[in-house]
Protein backbone atom coordinates (compact mmCIF):
# COMPACT_ATOMS: atom_id res chain seq x y z
CA UNK A 1 0.00 0.00 0.00
CA UNK A 2 2.71 2.57 0.89
CA UNK A 3 4.45 1.86 -2.90
CA UNK A 4 1.42 2.41 -4.05
CA UNK A 5 0.57 5.95 -2.49
CA UNK A 6 4.08 6.93 -3.26
CA UNK A 7 3.82 5.86 -6.71
CA UNK A 8 0.73 8.31 -7.03
CA UNK A 9 2.83 11.04 -5.47
CA UNK A 10 5.63 10.36 -8.09
CA UNK A 11 2.76 10.55 -10.84
CA UNK A 12 0.85 13.47 -9.08
CA UNK A 13 3.28 15.39 -9.34
CA UNK A 14 4.53 15.06 -12.50
CA UNK A 15 1.35 15.99 -14.07
CA UNK A 16 1.08 19.28 -11.76
CA UNK A 17 4.30 20.19 -13.47
CA UNK A 18 1.95 20.74 -16.78
CA UNK A 19 0.87 24.32 -15.42
CA UNK A 20 -0.34 25.84 -12.24
CA UNK A 21 -3.74 24.62 -10.74
CA UNK A 22 -6.53 26.70 -10.82
CA UNK A 23 -7.16 27.17 -7.08
CA UNK A 24 -11.20 27.49 -5.65
CA UNK A 25 -11.24 27.63 -1.64
CA UNK A 26 -15.14 27.18 -0.66
CA UNK A 27 -15.35 27.75 3.22
CA UNK A 28 -18.96 27.31 4.50
CA UNK A 29 -19.70 29.44 7.55
CA UNK A 30 -20.43 28.15 11.34
CA UNK A 31 -20.56 24.09 9.57
CA UNK A 32 -20.60 21.58 11.93
CA UNK A 33 -18.15 18.22 11.24
CA UNK A 34 -21.01 16.05 11.39
CA UNK A 35 -23.22 18.28 8.45
CA UNK A 36 -21.44 16.13 5.56
CA UNK A 37 -22.66 12.76 4.79
CA UNK A 38 -19.28 11.23 4.42
CA UNK A 39 -18.18 12.32 8.12
CA UNK A 40 -21.12 11.68 9.55
CA UNK A 41 -24.26 9.08 7.78
CA UNK A 42 -26.77 10.68 9.38
CA UNK A 43 -26.52 13.67 7.16
CA UNK A 44 -28.40 13.40 3.69
CA UNK A 45 -28.62 16.66 2.42
CA UNK A 46 -24.96 17.03 0.60
CA UNK A 47 -24.38 14.97 -2.41
CA UNK A 48 -22.48 17.15 -3.80
CA UNK A 49 -19.71 17.55 -1.90
CA UNK A 50 -19.71 13.96 -0.69
CA UNK A 51 -19.10 13.24 -4.60
CA UNK A 52 -15.85 15.71 -4.02
CA UNK A 53 -14.88 13.41 -1.30
CA UNK A 54 -15.65 10.57 -3.01
CA UNK A 55 -13.52 11.38 -5.58
CA UNK A 56 -11.09 13.18 -3.94
CA UNK A 57 -9.30 13.39 -0.68
CA UNK A 58 -10.72 13.56 2.70
CA UNK A 59 -8.95 15.26 5.70
CA UNK A 60 -10.68 13.83 8.91
CA UNK A 61 -8.56 15.48 11.86
CA UNK A 62 -8.44 18.82 10.01
CA UNK A 63 -8.93 22.14 12.37
CA UNK A 64 -9.73 25.68 11.67
CA UNK A 65 -6.96 28.41 12.72
CA UNK A 66 -9.67 29.81 15.81
CA UNK A 67 -13.55 28.56 16.63
CA UNK A 68 -14.58 32.25 15.61
CA UNK A 69 -15.55 33.72 12.33
CA UNK A 70 -13.00 36.84 12.10
CA UNK A 71 -9.38 35.14 13.63
CA UNK A 72 -10.18 32.12 11.73
CA UNK A 73 -10.79 34.32 8.25
CA UNK A 74 -7.27 35.79 8.96
CA UNK A 75 -5.88 32.56 10.12
CA UNK A 76 -6.99 30.61 6.94
CA UNK A 77 -5.84 33.67 4.49
CA UNK A 78 -2.45 34.40 6.39
CA UNK A 79 -0.90 31.27 7.17
CA UNK A 80 -0.58 32.74 10.95
CA UNK A 81 -2.29 32.73 14.61
CA UNK A 82 -4.03 35.99 15.74
CA UNK A 83 -1.03 35.95 18.47
CA UNK A 84 1.29 37.03 15.32
CA UNK A 85 -1.62 39.00 13.27
CA UNK A 86 -3.30 40.89 16.20
CA UNK A 87 -6.70 39.45 14.54
CA UNK A 88 -7.95 37.57 17.94
CA UNK A 89 -11.61 38.58 17.97
CA UNK A 90 -14.47 39.54 15.51
CA UNK A 91 -14.77 43.06 14.11
CA UNK A 92 -18.25 44.67 14.73
CA UNK A 93 -20.35 45.97 11.72
CA UNK A 94 -18.91 49.34 12.84
CA UNK A 95 -15.30 48.56 12.91
CA UNK A 96 -13.14 51.08 12.11
CA UNK A 97 -9.96 48.91 11.91
CA UNK A 98 -9.71 45.63 9.79
CA UNK A 99 -6.90 43.05 8.65
CA UNK A 100 -3.64 44.89 9.48
CA UNK A 101 -2.63 46.19 6.15
CA UNK A 102 1.55 44.98 6.55
CA UNK A 103 -0.26 41.28 6.46
CA UNK A 104 0.50 39.03 3.11
CA UNK A 105 -2.73 37.33 1.74
CA UNK A 106 -2.80 34.11 0.17
CA UNK A 107 -4.28 36.52 -2.73
CA UNK A 108 -1.58 38.81 -2.97
CA UNK A 109 0.63 36.10 -2.89
CA UNK A 110 -1.51 34.33 -6.24
CA UNK A 111 -1.84 37.85 -7.96
CA UNK A 112 1.57 38.02 -7.30
CA UNK A 113 2.72 34.93 -9.20
CA UNK A 114 0.15 35.82 -12.22
CA UNK A 115 -3.20 34.38 -11.03
CA UNK A 116 -6.15 36.11 -11.37
CA UNK A 117 -7.99 36.69 -7.54
CA UNK A 118 -11.87 37.14 -6.99
CA UNK A 119 -13.77 36.35 -3.70
CA UNK A 120 -17.29 36.18 -3.49
CA UNK A 121 -19.50 36.22 0.11
CA UNK A 122 -18.52 37.31 3.52
CA UNK A 123 -15.20 39.12 4.44
CA UNK A 124 -15.50 39.82 7.78
CA UNK A 125 -12.31 41.40 8.29
CA UNK A 126 -12.76 45.30 7.49
CA UNK A 127 -14.58 47.66 5.31
CA UNK A 128 -12.48 50.72 5.44
CA UNK A 129 -10.01 51.71 3.03
CA UNK A 130 -6.89 49.53 3.75
CA UNK A 131 -8.66 46.23 4.88
CA UNK A 132 -11.26 45.80 2.02
CA UNK A 133 -11.01 42.58 -0.23
CA UNK A 134 -9.72 44.53 -3.26
CA UNK A 135 -6.72 46.02 -0.52
CA UNK A 136 -5.84 42.72 0.06
CA UNK A 137 -5.51 40.85 -3.21
CA UNK A 138 -8.25 40.23 -4.99
CA UNK A 139 -9.50 41.71 -8.06
CA UNK A 140 -12.90 41.77 -8.28
CA UNK A 141 -15.58 41.14 -4.80
CA UNK A 142 -19.09 40.20 -4.46
CA UNK A 143 -20.54 39.83 -0.98
CA UNK A 144 -21.88 41.19 2.22
CA UNK A 145 -18.85 42.15 4.68
CA UNK A 146 -20.00 40.24 7.86
CA UNK A 147 -22.06 38.14 9.61
CA UNK A 148 -25.72 38.09 8.56
CA UNK A 149 -26.69 38.74 11.51
CA UNK A 150 -24.69 42.34 11.84
CA UNK A 151 -27.47 44.39 10.25
CA UNK A 152 -31.20 43.59 9.57
CA UNK A 153 -32.06 41.93 6.18
CA UNK A 154 -35.19 42.42 3.74
CA UNK A 155 -37.01 40.07 4.67
CA UNK A 156 -35.16 38.51 7.73
CA UNK A 157 -34.29 34.50 7.53
CA UNK A 158 -35.02 32.26 10.51
CA UNK A 159 -32.96 33.17 13.17
CA UNK A 160 -32.58 32.45 17.53
CA UNK A 161 -34.45 35.16 18.27
CA UNK A 162 -36.70 36.14 15.62
CA UNK A 163 -35.27 39.32 14.63
CA UNK A 164 -37.33 42.08 12.84
CA UNK A 165 -37.32 43.06 8.91
CA UNK A 166 -35.23 46.63 8.19
CA UNK A 167 -38.40 49.26 8.56
CA UNK A 168 -40.55 49.83 5.45
CA UNK A 169 -40.46 53.51 6.24
CA UNK A 170 -36.71 54.07 6.70
CA UNK A 171 -37.49 55.98 9.64
CA UNK A 172 -35.67 54.33 12.26
CA UNK A 173 -31.55 53.18 12.14
CA UNK A 174 -31.71 52.16 15.90
CA UNK A 175 -34.20 49.15 16.56
CA UNK A 176 -35.57 49.76 20.30
CA UNK A 177 -38.69 47.28 19.29
CA UNK A 178 -36.05 44.60 19.01
CA UNK A 179 -34.86 42.02 21.38
CA UNK A 180 -31.80 42.70 23.16
CA UNK A 181 -29.93 40.14 21.28
CA UNK A 182 -30.79 41.50 18.30
CA UNK A 183 -28.58 43.11 15.88
CA UNK A 184 -28.47 46.88 16.47
CA UNK A 185 -27.39 48.55 13.88
CA UNK A 186 -27.34 49.44 9.93
CA UNK A 187 -28.79 47.04 7.47
CA UNK A 188 -27.11 44.49 5.42
CA UNK A 189 -25.31 45.87 2.78
CA UNK A 190 -24.03 43.58 -0.56
CA UNK A 191 -20.53 44.40 -1.93
CA UNK A 192 -19.88 44.99 -5.58
CA UNK A 193 -16.49 45.46 -5.66
CA UNK A 194 -15.85 48.86 -3.39
CA UNK A 195 -19.64 49.82 -4.10
CA UNK A 196 -22.49 49.22 -1.82
CA UNK A 197 -25.08 47.87 -4.94
CA UNK A 198 -27.92 47.23 -2.59
CA UNK A 199 -29.07 47.64 0.99
CA UNK A 200 -30.65 45.87 2.52
CA UNK A 201 -29.81 42.29 1.40
CA UNK A 202 -32.77 40.00 0.22
CA UNK A 203 -30.96 37.07 1.84
CA UNK A 204 -33.04 34.69 -0.57
CA UNK A 205 -31.29 36.32 -3.32
CA UNK A 206 -27.33 35.94 -2.37
CA UNK A 207 -26.71 32.15 -3.72
CA UNK A 208 -28.14 33.07 -7.23
CA UNK A 209 -26.22 36.03 -7.21
CA UNK A 210 -22.77 34.09 -6.27
CA UNK A 211 -23.47 31.13 -8.53
CA UNK A 212 -23.78 33.69 -11.04
CA UNK A 213 -20.43 36.02 -10.31
CA UNK A 214 -18.54 32.32 -9.70
CA UNK A 215 -19.93 30.92 -12.95
CA UNK A 216 -18.77 34.86 -15.15
CA UNK A 217 -15.14 34.67 -13.44
CA UNK A 218 -14.61 31.20 -13.74
CA UNK A 219 -15.70 30.86 -17.59
CA UNK A 220 -14.27 34.14 -18.72
CA UNK A 221 -11.04 33.31 -17.14
CA UNK A 222 -8.10 33.81 -20.01
CA UNK A 223 -6.59 30.02 -20.76
CA UNK A 224 -2.57 32.17 -20.28
CA UNK A 225 -3.18 32.77 -16.53
CA UNK A 226 -4.57 30.90 -14.00
CA UNK A 227 -6.99 31.82 -11.37
CA UNK A 228 -7.81 31.44 -7.82
CA UNK A 229 -11.89 32.07 -6.50
CA UNK A 230 -12.22 32.32 -2.65
CA UNK A 231 -15.81 31.87 -1.85
CA UNK A 232 -16.55 32.56 1.38
CA UNK A 233 -20.24 31.13 1.68
CA UNK A 234 -22.66 32.73 4.62
CA UNK A 235 -24.25 29.41 4.48
CA UNK A 236 -24.65 28.02 7.94
CA UNK A 237 -25.04 31.10 9.72
CA UNK A 238 -28.06 32.06 11.19
CA UNK A 239 -30.21 34.11 10.08
CA UNK A 240 -31.03 30.84 7.27
CA UNK A 241 -32.67 32.03 4.43
CA UNK A 242 -33.00 29.57 0.74
CA UNK A 243 -34.49 30.77 -2.65
CA UNK A 244 -38.27 29.20 -3.31
CA UNK A 245 -36.61 26.38 -4.94
CA UNK A 246 -34.81 25.18 -1.29
CA UNK A 247 -37.83 25.90 1.15
CA UNK A 248 -39.26 23.13 2.37
CA UNK A 249 -37.52 20.68 -0.23
CA UNK A 250 -36.53 18.43 2.47
CA UNK A 251 -39.54 18.65 4.83
CA UNK A 252 -36.51 18.77 7.36
CA UNK A 253 -36.81 22.03 8.44
CA UNK A 254 -34.89 25.60 7.92
CA UNK A 255 -31.72 24.18 8.91
CA UNK A 256 -31.52 20.80 6.09
CA UNK A 257 -33.16 22.84 3.73
CA UNK A 258 -30.37 25.51 4.17
CA UNK A 259 -27.83 22.87 4.07
CA UNK A 260 -29.41 21.28 0.89
CA UNK A 261 -28.93 25.06 -1.15
CA UNK A 262 -25.37 25.18 0.14
CA UNK A 263 -24.61 21.83 -1.62
CA UNK A 264 -26.46 23.28 -4.82
CA UNK A 265 -24.35 26.22 -4.83
CA UNK A 266 -21.24 24.28 -5.09
CA UNK A 267 -22.46 22.07 -7.50
CA UNK A 268 -23.36 25.64 -9.92
CA UNK A 269 -19.52 26.06 -9.31
CA UNK A 270 -18.29 22.53 -10.06
CA UNK A 271 -20.59 22.86 -13.10
CA UNK A 272 -19.01 26.26 -14.08
CA UNK A 273 -15.71 24.94 -14.12
CA UNK A 274 -16.43 22.08 -16.30
CA UNK A 275 -13.89 21.12 -18.56
CA UNK A 276 -10.85 22.60 -16.53
CA UNK A 277 -11.63 20.22 -13.71
CA UNK A 278 -8.89 18.19 -13.88
CA UNK A 279 -6.55 21.33 -13.71
CA UNK A 280 -8.38 23.03 -11.14
CA UNK A 281 -7.84 22.23 -7.29
CA UNK A 282 -11.35 22.82 -5.05
CA UNK A 283 -10.65 22.73 -1.43
CA UNK A 284 -14.21 22.70 0.39
CA UNK A 285 -13.95 23.37 4.65
CA UNK A 286 -15.54 25.79 7.03
CA UNK A 287 -14.80 28.45 9.21
CA UNK A 288 -15.76 27.20 12.65
CA UNK A 289 -17.85 24.84 14.35
CA UNK A 290 -21.90 24.84 14.58
CA UNK A 291 -23.04 27.96 16.80
CA UNK A 292 -25.27 25.61 19.69
CA UNK A 293 -26.82 28.42 20.91
CA UNK A 294 -28.99 28.74 18.09
CA UNK A 295 -30.62 25.42 18.74
CA UNK A 296 -32.53 23.97 15.75
CA UNK A 297 -30.91 26.29 13.03
CA UNK A 298 -26.90 24.84 14.05
CA UNK A 299 -24.94 22.26 12.57
CA UNK A 300 -24.38 18.48 13.71
CA UNK A 301 -21.00 17.93 15.83
CA UNK A 302 -20.78 14.90 14.87
CA UNK A 303 -18.60 12.63 17.03
CA UNK A 304 -17.16 15.34 18.81
CA UNK A 305 -19.81 15.74 22.16
CA UNK A 306 -17.49 17.53 24.54
CA UNK A 307 -18.52 15.32 27.10
CA UNK A 308 -16.53 16.49 29.77
CA UNK A 309 -17.66 20.20 29.48
CA UNK A 310 -21.46 18.67 29.29
CA UNK A 311 -21.58 16.34 32.16
CA UNK A 312 -22.33 18.16 35.65
CA UNK A 313 -19.20 15.87 36.80
CA UNK A 314 -17.48 17.56 34.11
CA UNK A 315 -17.51 21.73 33.13
CA UNK A 316 -21.25 21.91 33.87
CA UNK A 317 -22.67 22.17 31.10
CA UNK A 318 -22.74 24.59 28.16
CA UNK A 319 -21.47 24.66 24.39
CA UNK A 320 -18.70 22.03 23.20
CA UNK A 321 -18.41 23.85 19.47
CA UNK A 322 -18.11 27.57 18.18
CA UNK A 323 -16.07 29.53 20.48
CA UNK A 324 -14.74 27.02 22.45
CA UNK A 325 -11.35 25.06 22.02
CA UNK A 326 -13.55 21.49 22.57
CA UNK A 327 -13.29 19.45 19.28
CA UNK A 328 -16.44 20.38 17.95
CA UNK A 329 -15.41 24.33 17.41
CA UNK A 330 -12.70 24.04 15.36
CA UNK A 331 -12.00 20.60 13.96
CA UNK A 332 -14.11 20.94 10.38
CA UNK A 333 -14.64 19.19 7.72
CA UNK A 334 -11.80 19.10 4.24
CA UNK A 335 -11.84 17.92 1.15
CA UNK A 336 -9.66 18.17 -1.63
CA UNK A 337 -10.73 17.52 -5.69
CA UNK A 338 -8.39 17.29 -7.87
CA UNK A 339 -9.04 15.28 -10.80
CA UNK A 340 -5.70 13.36 -12.11
CA UNK A 341 -3.74 14.43 -9.30
CA UNK A 342 -5.20 13.27 -5.65
CA UNK A 343 -6.48 9.67 -5.84
CA UNK A 344 -9.97 9.23 -5.46
CA UNK A 345 -11.49 8.12 -1.97
CA UNK A 346 -8.42 8.56 -0.33
CA UNK A 347 -9.00 9.55 3.84
CA UNK A 348 -6.15 11.01 6.18
CA UNK A 349 -6.22 11.46 9.79
CA UNK A 350 -3.61 13.83 9.62
CA UNK A 351 -3.32 16.29 11.94
CA UNK A 352 -3.78 19.58 9.39
CA UNK A 353 -5.20 23.18 9.48
CA UNK A 354 -6.71 26.22 7.79
CA UNK A 355 -3.23 27.29 8.76
CA UNK A 356 -1.76 25.10 6.14
CA UNK A 357 -3.82 26.76 3.55
CA UNK A 358 -1.06 29.73 2.41
CA UNK A 359 2.05 28.02 2.24
CA UNK A 360 0.34 24.87 0.43
CA UNK A 361 -1.07 27.10 -2.49
CA UNK A 362 2.02 29.03 -2.63
CA UNK A 363 3.57 26.25 -3.29
CA UNK A 364 1.58 24.68 -6.06
CA UNK A 365 0.82 28.07 -8.10
CA UNK A 366 5.02 28.63 -7.36
CA UNK A 367 4.40 32.29 -5.60
CA UNK A 368 6.85 33.11 -3.18
CA UNK A 369 5.81 33.20 0.74
CA UNK A 370 7.56 36.74 2.18
CA UNK A 371 10.23 35.89 3.81
CA UNK A 372 10.78 39.01 6.46
CA UNK A 373 8.11 36.56 9.14
CA UNK A 374 7.52 33.19 10.65
CA UNK A 375 3.88 31.07 9.48
CA UNK A 376 2.20 28.45 11.71
CA UNK A 377 1.22 26.66 8.41
CA UNK A 378 2.90 24.01 6.67
CA UNK A 379 3.25 23.27 2.89
CA UNK A 380 0.36 20.19 2.79
CA UNK A 381 1.64 19.00 -1.11
CA UNK A 382 3.08 15.35 0.99
CA UNK A 383 -0.21 14.84 2.03
CA UNK A 384 -1.89 15.90 -1.08
CA UNK A 385 0.05 13.76 -3.12
CA UNK A 386 0.29 10.76 -0.76
CA UNK A 387 4.05 10.92 -0.45
CA UNK A 388 3.81 11.35 3.30
CA UNK A 389 1.12 10.69 5.81
CA UNK A 390 1.81 13.43 8.14
CA UNK A 391 3.01 17.56 8.16
CA UNK A 392 3.61 17.69 11.91
CA UNK A 393 2.18 16.73 15.06
CA UNK A 394 1.86 20.05 17.09
CA UNK A 395 -0.83 22.50 16.66
CA UNK A 396 -2.46 25.25 18.37
CA UNK A 397 -6.14 26.21 19.44
CA UNK A 398 -6.36 29.72 20.08
CA UNK A 399 -9.13 30.72 22.31
CA UNK A 400 -12.17 32.46 20.99
CA UNK A 401 -14.35 32.51 24.03
CA UNK A 402 -13.09 32.06 27.28
CA UNK A 403 -10.32 33.41 29.21
CA UNK A 404 -8.20 36.42 26.56
CA UNK A 405 -8.96 36.59 23.09
CA UNK A 406 -6.37 34.93 20.73
CA UNK A 407 -3.92 33.31 23.90
CA UNK A 408 -3.31 29.41 23.33
CA UNK A 409 -6.39 27.69 25.10
CA UNK A 410 -5.49 24.05 23.66
CA UNK A 411 -2.41 22.12 22.28
CA UNK A 412 -2.38 19.24 20.36
CA UNK A 413 0.92 16.58 20.73
CA UNK A 414 0.16 13.76 18.19
CA UNK A 415 -3.36 12.61 19.38
CA UNK A 416 -3.21 14.21 23.16
CA UNK A 417 -4.92 17.42 23.14
CA UNK A 418 -3.89 19.40 26.40
CA UNK A 419 -7.38 21.80 27.36
CA UNK A 420 -6.22 25.31 29.35
CA UNK A 421 -9.85 26.98 29.79
CA UNK A 422 -13.54 25.51 29.89
CA UNK A 423 -16.99 26.76 30.63
CA UNK A 424 -18.38 30.17 29.68
CA UNK A 425 -20.29 29.58 26.37
CA UNK A 426 -24.18 29.06 26.09
CA UNK A 427 -25.61 26.15 24.51
CA UNK A 428 -29.15 25.98 22.86
CA UNK A 429 -30.65 25.68 26.91
CA UNK A 430 -28.93 29.24 27.58
CA UNK A 431 -26.53 27.21 30.14
CA UNK A 432 -22.82 27.43 29.83
CA UNK A 433 -20.98 26.08 33.01
CA UNK A 434 -18.94 28.20 34.62
CA UNK A 435 -15.91 29.71 33.09
CA UNK A 436 -12.83 27.67 34.28
CA UNK A 437 -9.10 28.79 33.87
CA UNK A 438 -7.16 25.42 34.06
CA UNK A 439 -3.53 26.63 33.20
CA UNK A 440 -2.39 25.33 36.53
CA UNK A 441 -3.72 21.72 36.40
CA UNK A 442 -4.78 21.75 32.53
CA UNK A 443 -7.12 18.63 31.12
CA UNK A 444 -5.93 16.12 28.63
CA UNK A 445 -7.72 14.23 26.57
CA UNK A 446 -6.16 11.35 24.00
CA UNK A 447 -8.54 11.98 21.15
CA UNK A 448 -7.47 9.64 19.25
CA UNK A 449 -9.23 6.79 21.28
CA UNK A 450 -11.15 9.42 23.21
CA UNK A 451 -12.90 11.57 20.31
CA UNK A 452 -16.21 12.50 22.57
CA UNK A 453 -13.75 14.15 25.02
CA UNK A 454 -15.22 12.19 27.95
CA UNK A 455 -12.61 11.31 30.37
CA UNK A 456 -9.16 13.25 31.03
CA UNK A 457 -5.96 11.17 31.93
CA UNK A 458 -5.34 10.85 35.73
CA UNK A 459 -3.34 14.17 36.43
CA UNK A 460 -1.50 11.55 38.45
CA UNK A 461 -0.19 9.27 36.06
CA UNK A 462 3.30 9.81 34.32
CA UNK A 463 1.60 9.83 30.67
CA UNK A 464 -0.42 12.97 32.02
CA UNK A 465 2.89 14.46 33.60
CA UNK A 466 4.87 13.95 30.46
CA UNK A 467 2.60 15.15 28.13
CA UNK A 468 1.69 19.00 29.95
CA UNK A 469 5.35 19.27 30.31
CA UNK A 470 6.04 18.62 26.77
CA UNK A 471 3.34 21.37 26.12
CA UNK A 472 4.28 23.91 28.52
CA UNK A 473 7.97 23.55 26.76
CA UNK A 474 6.19 23.70 23.29
CA UNK A 475 4.18 27.01 24.54
CA UNK A 476 7.46 28.72 25.57
CA UNK A 477 8.71 27.82 22.27
CA UNK A 478 6.27 29.59 20.92
CA UNK A 479 6.44 32.74 23.02
CA UNK A 480 9.60 33.07 22.05
CA UNK A 481 9.50 32.52 18.31
CA UNK A 482 6.33 35.31 18.49
CA UNK A 483 7.96 38.00 20.64
CA UNK A 484 11.21 37.74 17.40
CA UNK A 485 8.46 37.81 14.97
CA UNK A 486 7.57 40.60 12.09
CA UNK A 487 4.16 41.02 14.07
CA UNK A 488 1.02 43.53 13.34
CA UNK A 489 -1.50 44.91 16.12
CA UNK A 490 -5.22 45.83 14.88
CA UNK A 491 -7.42 48.92 15.75
CA UNK A 492 -10.24 47.17 17.36
CA UNK A 493 -12.43 50.27 17.96
CA UNK A 494 -15.48 51.42 16.37
CA UNK A 495 -17.58 53.93 15.40
CA UNK A 496 -20.37 55.68 13.06
CA UNK A 497 -18.16 56.38 10.91
CA UNK A 498 -17.49 52.37 10.57
CA UNK A 499 -21.40 52.19 9.50
CA UNK A 500 -21.05 51.10 6.00
CA UNK A 501 -23.96 52.70 4.34
CA UNK A 502 -24.68 53.06 0.82
CA UNK A 503 -26.93 56.38 1.28
CA UNK A 504 -25.70 58.60 3.74
CA UNK A 505 -29.17 60.38 4.09
CA UNK A 506 -31.14 57.37 4.93
CA UNK A 507 -31.51 56.00 8.79
CA UNK A 508 -31.53 52.98 7.24
CA UNK A 509 -29.34 53.02 4.49
CA UNK A 510 -31.83 51.51 2.21
CA UNK A 511 -30.21 51.66 -1.63
CA UNK A 512 -32.99 49.69 -3.54
CA UNK A 513 -32.16 47.11 -6.67
CA UNK A 514 -31.70 48.22 -10.07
Amino acid sequence: MEKMYLLWGVLALLMSAEARPNIIIIMADDMGWGDIGVNWPQTVDTPTIDQLAQQGLRLTDFHAGASVCTPSRAALLTGRLGLRTGVTKNFGADALGGIPSNETTVAEILQAAGYRTAMLGKWHLGTRKGHHPLDKGFQSYLGVPYSLDMGCADPPGANIPACPACPEDNSVYRFVSAPESCYMGTALPLYQDKTVSHQPVELAQLTTMYAEFAKNFIQNASSSAPYFLYAALSHMHVPLAQAEKYSNVTGRGEYADTLREMDGLVESILSAVGDSVNNTLIWFTSDNGPWQVKCGLAGSVGPYLGMWQASDQGGGGGSVAKMTVWEAGHRVPSILYWPGHIQAGRVSGALTSALDIVPTLTALGEGNLPSDRQFDGTDMTPIITGSSETIRNVLYHPNSGVGESGVIGAVRIDNYKVVYYSGGVPDCSGGAGPEQNLTDTPLVFDVGSDDSESSPLDKTSSEYQQIVELATQYLLDLQHNISTDNTSSVDYQSGEQGRVCCDQDSPICRCPWD
